[in-house]
């Protein structure tokens, strides 16, 4: 699972074999997780986060959005958005 960015107690993250999936983030902050897309940066799956704490991390994640399609992309070896 490779660590895209950390801040806090959170941590950015892919599954290493969703790679056949668009492109997506997972973000794990203490016991909560949420699946973000990023293609549009909407929310794919909510473990414990409410609604105030998903604003802020797609907030987080429109701003790093290009870093993190990058490390994708490099990761998984091609251009998948």
């Amino acid at each position: 699972m490779p660590t895209v960015d950390r801040w806090n107690n959170c941590r950015a993250y892919f599954w290493s074999h969703e790679g056949n999936e668009p492109a997506h983030v997972y973000i794990d902050c203490a016991e909560k997780s949420v699946k973000l897309w990023l293609h549009d940066v909407t929310l794919a799956y909510n473990d414990g986060f409410n609604a105030v704490e998903i604003a802020r991390l797609i907030d987080r994640v429109r701003h790093r959005r290009d870093k993190y399609k990058e490390a994708w992309n490099e990761y998984f070896g091609r251009a998948r958005s």
